[in-house]
């Protein structure tokens, strides 16, 4: 019988390494391959050089478990879905999430087709996060999307836009194991990476300093910053009677809008472009009784509105919308039909506790009502949600 061959992303970094120690002592024809996913000079990541290092880590972990390791070049790939997107994104005023994106456009696409040329049944990562398959009775499969074990680790997030597809050509074999398992299997395999720091930053980059990165392409632009008192008109006004469910959701889901007479001018700043709801460092701003926090920018007009307090009610939101073309079923045969709805576990960023929420599915999107307010829901980011421990589904905020 012919060994199953896996091509492993090897990042250098420990999770990676246990992964492809794993799946070698699970009898797997094992590959390494490490992505280079940056060396554009019109735009400088970081001062250091962390993927020189990280090359490096990942082919010494090769040569100690005696797999075949090479690097691959995905950096113009990168550049156009990636960074690209991001910059588009802060432009428009939105917040992008890039490892989400990194993992649906890079990892488990560009990456995915160089592994299946290479020969390879599968492509595995260091992810936290496990696989279920269902075998249904036509003799297919269904592929599930369940959380690690490691509650503080657990990386399903963001693999939240991946397809059936995807799924079925994917192991995760550290999925099962808490992260000072890993760690532990690494020192008694004498692996490089066992003690070396997790990695923080852009999905395979490393460390960016992410408003002097925007400001390479996204140049700054002075304007100011208004105080929005938490009992401003906005916060204020009576909740309407609803004729029905869709009305309220509709209500829930509009985001106040703002103008500069709503508040008084308490600073400035470079660019509205470079900030993202729910931000307090940068602002520059002092003498308030509680800390300022963004409530929300207007990049047309370059205004930020700050409101005082993680309480303020400016940050505070039941509901959020999807549109149609950005919402995404890891389980198709689970999705919502036109008036259907479905009670869910949901998360708007990574390490989030998860929320109980209702989906209410309509003709242009999904609404997602959550039981408690939301604080700063961000243009952008992605949603997604759970049944038990399984991620069902995702979209981006609008």
């Amino acid at each position: 019988m012919l060994m199953k061959k896996v091509v492993v992303g090897l990042s250098g970094g420990v999770d990676s390494s246990v992964a492809a120690y794993l799946l070698k002592e699970q009898g797997y024809d094992v590959i390494g391959l490490f992505m280079k996913n940056w060396h554009d000079d019109s735009v400088t990541i970081s001062e250091e050089c962390p993927w020189l290092e990280d090359s490096n880590d990942a082919l010494i972990v090769a040569e100690k478990l005696g797999i075949p390791f090479q690097t691959v070049d995905l950096s113009v790939e990168y550049k156009e879905r990636i960074v690209d997107y991001m910059f588009n994104e802060y432009e428009r005023g939105r917040t992008p999430n890039p490892d989400v994106l990194c993992n649906r456009e890079i990892k488990f696409d560009v990456f995915l087709k160089i592994a299946l040329q290479l020969g390879a049944d599968y492509v595995a990562t260091g992810h936290y996060c496990r696989k279920g398959t269902i075998q249904n009775t036509d003799g297919t499969e269904t592929y599930q999307l369940l959380s690690g074990k490691d509650p503080n680790k657990d990386q399903s997030y963001f693999l939240c836009q991946l397809s059936q597809e995807q799924l079925s050509k994917t192991l995760f074999p550290i999925g099962e194991l808490l992260k000072p398992q890993v760690r532990k299997i690494a020192a008694e395999n004498n692996l490089i990476t066992a003690d070396k720091k997790d990695s923080q930053g852009l999905c395979f980059i490393g460390k960016v300093h992410l408003p002097e990165f925007l400001q390479q392409k996204l140049k700054p632009k002075k304007g100011v910053i208004v105080e929005v008192p938490s009992d401003a008109h906005q916060f204020a006004t009576a909740v309407p009677e609803f004729q029905n469910e869709r009305e309220r959701l509709l209500f829930q889901a509009e985001k106040p809008i703002y103008s500069e007479t709503d508040g008084k001018v308490v600073g400035e700043h470079q660019g509205a472009h470079y900030f993202t709801i729910g931000q307090r460092k940068g602002l520059n701003v002092g003498g308030t009784k509680e800390p300022l926090f963004v409530i929300e920018t207007d990049v047309d007009k370059n205004i930020i509105y700050t409101g005082q307090g993680k309480l303020h009610p400016g940050l505070l939101r039941n509901t959020l919308f999807i549109k149609e073309d950005e919402l995404h079923w890891v389980r198709p045969d689970l999705a919502l039909g036109m008036d259907e709805k479905m009670e869910v576990m949901a998360r708007i960023r990574y390490r989030q506790p998860l929320q109980p929420a209702t989906l209410y599915k309509v003709e242009n999107g999904l609404f997602v009502d959550f039981e408690e307010k939301q604080s700063a829901i961000t243009e952008g980011q992605f949603a997604a949600w759970y049944v038990e421990d399984e991620l069902i589904g995702s979209g981006v905020i609008s």
